[in-house]
C-alpha cells in the first residue's frame, strides 16, 4: 500500500505533510505536490497533516489513477523535504472541483499524461 496526492492539493500546495515525511517522497510541482509510490512507506503520518484532506490510501476507490499520476509527476519533478507556504489562493481554491485543470505541466509530461493517464488526461482537457 501506499498514500497518494489528489486533486485537492491542486493550486493549493499546502506542505504540512512533507515536514513529517521520514522517507522525503514528496515531490513538488508549480502548483501541488506528489508522493512517489514506490518510495513510501505506507506510515500515513502524512495524511492528517494536509489541511486540504488531499492524501489518501491507495486502497480508497477509483485511486489507481492518482497512483499513476502521483508516480509519473514524482519522476519529473524535484523532491520537496522542507515545509514552504501555500500558493496564494490556496483557502478559495480548497474544496473546488474540477481542479485537475489546474495542473500546470511541461509538453513532455502532458504527452506522458495522455499516454499512461488517459482518463486523467480526459478530465484535464474537457
Amino acid at each position: 500500500m501506499t498514500y497518494v496526492v489528489t486533486e485537492n492539493c491542486i493550486a493549493c500546495k499546502y506542505t504540512d505533510c512533507v515536514e513529517v515525511c521520514p522517507v522525503d517522497c514528496f515531490y513538488e510541482g508549480e502548483t501541488m505536490l506528489v508522493i512517489h509510490p514506490d518510495h513510501c512507506i505506507d506510515c500515513g503520518v502524512c495524511e492528517p497533516e494536509c489541511p486540504a484532506g488531499a492524501i489518501q490510501p491507495d486502497t480508497e476507490p477509483d485511486s489507481q489513477k492518482w497512483v499513476d499520476l502521483n508516480r509519473g509527476l514524482a519522476n519529473q519533478w524535484p523532491v520537496i523535504t522542507e515545509r514552504k507556504d501555500p500558493l496564494p489562493h490556496a483557502r478559495e481554491m480548497d474544496g473546488l472541483p474540477g481542479k485537475l485543470t489546474h495542473l500546470q505541466a511541461s509538453k513532455p509530461l502532458r504527452a506522458w499524461a495522455r499516454s499512461n493517464a488517459p482518463t486523467l488526461w480526459l478530465e484535464a482537457t474537457r
